[in-house]
């Protein structure tokens, strides 16, 4: 039977399929060519006799890709929830995590959430820094439910990780954008006898038909890898159109006669991403030479 695995605990995989959810463990040839199944895999399974809803995972099929934070495969693309107040957002976090996923070559949706307490109309301030950073951006409020219809849209048909620091709303947001369609998420956890409010592993939720969300642990801090210093302006969509600085290579740090530098001051470019950029970028220079 094939199904897909939408959540993982100490060795055991949930399989949704279509005859329902299966607890499962992989077979031994995992171990040894070291494959480990993922959240978000496509599987057969080998359904044992006189089990209830019990099997073996025997296949693991292709993957499209693979995220390593989260830890899942077949993504189709990342949204990544901040808060616009209780916590403030964090600017350089919020841009490392763009980053992170275009290096992986996964669209991004960024949600500014809790505009009920946006006092300093900030959201105004982001979408105007954030608008040409290759994203697509939405102003939710989940205790008033705003903005839940667009973003529910913009998820349609595909599979969504879902991302962010801890305490901005993801779970409220996600509750919200799942409606009464949780039965596979209330089976997991009734088999684990345990809550499923906070969110200790990574899991997919369906939403309906071939529209999946996985929702994945809050965290304090975010930091990039697999990236280097010199390849970071690629990834700053923004600097795409403002090239041909006096000095080549030029870090768009320091240099005189610097395009970027010249596109901040002029107003082209956003201040506060140009600031981000600068500081992560010193950041991966010092990681560097450790």
């Amino acid at each position: 039977m094939r199904g897909r695995i939408i959540k993982g605990i100490g060795g055991f995989y949930y399989v949704h399929t279509d005859n329902g959810l299966y607890t499962c463990k992989a077979k031994g040839v995992f171990r040894l060519d070291r494959t480990r199944p993922l959240v978000g895999d496509y599987v057969e399974i080998d359904i044992i006799p006189g089990e209830d809803m019990v099997g073996s995972i025997t296949t693991i099929y292709d993957r499209r890709n693979t995220l390593i934070r989260p830890n899942v495969s077949n993504v189709d693309q990342a949204l990544i929830i901040f808060a616009l107040a209780s916590p403030p957002p964090n600017f350089v976090t919020l841009d490392k995590m763009i980053l992170q996923y275009m290096t992986q070559n996964v669209p991004v949706i960024v949600c500014l959430n809790k505009e009920d307490l946006d006092q300093e109309a900030l959201a105004r301030s982001i979408v105007s820094d954030y608008r040409n950073c290759g994203c697509r951006l939405f102003v939710t409020s989940a205790s008033r439910r705003e903005g839940i219809d667009e973003l529910r849209g913009s998820l349609e048909g595909m599979t969504t990780t879902v991302a962010g620091p801890s305490g901005v709303g993801k779970s409220s947001l996600i509750n919200l954008l799942a409606g009464e369609n949780k039965m596979e998420t209330g089976d997991v956890s009734r088999k684990l006898e345990r809550g499923k409010h906070t969110t200790r592993h990574s899991e997919i939720i369906p939403i309906k038909g071939d529209t999946y969300i996985i929702d994945t642990p809050g965290f304090s801090s975010f930091e990039l890898f697999d990236i280097k210093a010199e390849e970071l302006s690629g990834y700053y969509r923004e600097f795409e159109k403002r090239s041909a600085c006096r000095f080549v290579p030029c870090s768009h740090t320091h240099e005189p006669d610097c395009r970027i530098k010249d596109g901040v001051e002029a107003g082209y470019i956003s201040r506060r991403r140009y600031e981000n950029y600068v500081y992560i970028y010193n950041e991966l220079t010092r990681s560097r030479r450790y």
